[in-house]
């Protein structure tokens, strides 16, 4: 049984670092879930293995946070840790138990170097993603066909080791030079 202590309690500025954090957690065997509000009859979820994550704007959302962690369940939770919603929160999760940043997280072994090994298209089609450009804006931006760029991006993914194009526009995004 998972003990309070061993429960991931995460507080990372930004939703890449997020994506690192749950990405380590789910091979761990968490399973993840974007939204704190825990709907579950039963008070403690830990046996679940389920980890909440989202953005943390306000004290009603900290108030949900810290819920969910005093159920059971696992957090990551995207917000400034020095602003005054970060301090309330990491300080109502510090009584539950340890409260980790971003900095604990460990990054992604070799992701850097995977992603100097993309090819200036698949760099192209993931800097105009990130930029907020649909898979089709890109491709014509690009000069590719949709059925190319969509397979450009596919290769890229599984460079890259992940699953979806939002974790590979991450992953990109924080490795690119």
């Amino acid at each position: 049984m998972t003990g309070p202590n061993d429960v991931p309690r995460y507080v990372v500025p930004s939703a890449s670092d997020a994506t690192s954090v749950l990405r380590r957690l789910a091979r761990a065997g968490w399973s993840t879930r974007e939204g704190f509000a825990l709907t579950d009859g039963g008070w403690d979820v830990a046996g679940a293995r389920l980890v909440l994550y989202g953005r943390v704007p306000d004290l009603e959302t900290v108030h949900l946070v810290v819920m969910a962690a005093a159920r059971g369940a696992g957090v990551v939770a995207i917000t400034d840790a020095v602003g005054d919603v970060g301090r309330a929160l990491v300080a109502d999760l510090g009584r539950l138990g340890p409260v980790y940043r971003a900095a604990d997280a460990d990054p992604e072994p070799g992701e850097g170097d995977l992603v100097g090994q993309l090819v200036p298209e698949q760099r192209a089609l993931l800097e105009r993603l990130a930029n907020g450009e649909t898979i089709a804006a890109a491709a014509a931006a690009e000069f590719l066909s949709l059925r190319t760029a969509n397979r450009r991006i596919a290769q890229a993914r599984q460079l890259l080791g992940v699953r979806t194009t939002r974790e590979a526009v991450l992953a990109y995004l924080r490795n690119r030079r």
